[in-house]
């Protein structure tokens, strides 16, 4: 079996479907009498020959099942990774030595440590931008290889006009991957503006239970595709049957996961607005969010994480953290719990992002729940 065949036998084609209803009908096995509904968990490194899988590095019906789900939303071409930063690293592995990238200032540290490391290492120029300043993303893009978008980024929430950039730099020939983590693509869908790449850290709302770690990249360019499915193959970052059947199992609620944690993150990003204990929220759902009318204009919907900075500095962010109950004080993001965490408790963390951000992944809990638990760790400062 080809690496992205086709697993789902139904007569039903998928693009006729709602997202909603794809990430429930892809990846399906055939309809045969008495066949399970599920893909079943592929534990075999090697195969009898002759055939078109050949050996368990290079193909396995469970990492096909999961691309095949995870293309009918993205519309392009899948390959799954042992992780998020296998899936990134194979991306960038692919430029010249030399290669003039441009990237968010602000960003995943994982992201941000490797190109880092490519521009120490003279691999690679890396012009850093504001990702959501339209003209100055537009300068930097000349004589660039590669736009490396991250929107919304990774913890500031600031949104990139992705119809506009991607956009201008197809019409220059500077290639584009978009980091799509953090929206989904029940929220935006960046091959359809043109986007070369679409990549995921599938460990995050894909999968959505925070028990699994892996990455993808979607296509629709084949001879990318194959470039990408070849570093995969001889790099040895594949993915492990065990955890694509756990995301298999997670993508089936992503639409509904999705639509409860942005709905909970909305109404908890209008009552920190408030909060006597926040300086300011950073939710692109508010209406007075600087990047609201951006996010509006070609987004389905507006994420949920959900980052505040509170009052009293770094020191009142820890504790507001290591105050919850029902909120974890985690690292993570995208899964079924709400998450925070203070961000710059990580010395990798960007210096452009505030020491007290405190970022908020919110979950599918009770938002009244929820509020209840921030409010009284916000208030714990004031009672130190």
């Amino acid at each position: 079996m080809h690496e992205n065949q086709s697993s789902s036998h139904s007569d039903l084609p998928l693009t006729s479907l709602a997202p909603n209803s794809r990430v429930v009908a892809a990846g399906r096995p055939a309809r045969t009498e008495d066949a399970g509904v599920n893909t079943p968990i592929d534990l075999n490194s090697t195969y009898i020959a002759p055939g078109q899988v050949g050996y368990g590095r290079y193909g396995n019906q469970t990492w096909s099942a999961l691309e095949e789900a995870i293309s009918s939303l993205e519309g392009g071409e899948t390959l799954v990774y042992a992780s998020g930063m296998a899936a990134i690293s194979a991306m960038l592995s692919i430029l010249p030595k030399g290669a003039v990238i441009v990237a968010s200032r602000n960003g995943y540290t994982g992201t941000m440590a490797l190109l880092k490391k490519a521009q120490d290492s003279g691999m690679a120029e890396v012009r850093y931008v504001d990702i959501a300043d339209t003209q100055e993303v537009l300068q930097e893009i000349k004589g660039a290889m590669l736009l490396w978008i991250e929107s919304p980024t990774n913890p500031a929430l600031e949104v990139a006009d992705l119809p506009t950039i991607i956009a201008a730099a197809k019409s220059i020939n500077v290639g584009v991957a978009v980091d799509n983590t953090f929206a989904t693509p029940m929220v935006q869908q960046p091959l359809e503006l043109g986007a070369d790449v679409v990549i995921h850290s599938l460990t995050k709302y894909i999968s959505g239970h925070s028990d699994v770690i892996l990455g993808s990249i979607s296509t629709r360019d084949s001879a990318l595709y194959g470039r990408l499915s070849d570093v995969r193959k001889l790099a040895g970052a594949i993915p492990g049957p065990f955890e694509c059947w756990i995301a298999l199992r997670g993508i089936r609620t992503l639409g509904l996961r999705m639509e409860r944690a942005q709905s909970n993150a909305l109404e908890l990003a209008r009552r920190l607005e408030s909060h006597p204990a926040i300086e300011r929220v950073r939710y692109p759902g508010l209406p007075n969010d600087p990047h609201h009318a951006t996010a509006a204009s070609f987004m389905k919907g507006f994420g949920a994480v959900v980052s505040f900075e509170v009052k009293g500095g770094p020191e009142a962010a820890d504790r507001v953290c290591q105050a919850s109950r029902l909120v974890a004080f985690a690292t993570s993001l995208g899964g079924v719990e709400s998450l925070w965490e203070r961000r710059h408790r990580w010395s990798a963390e960007s210096p452009t992002i505030p020491t007290n951000l405190v970022r908020l992944s919110v979950g599918i809990e009770d938002v009244e729940d929820l509020w209840r638990d921030i409010d009284q760790a916000l208030q714990m400062p004031s009672r130190e």
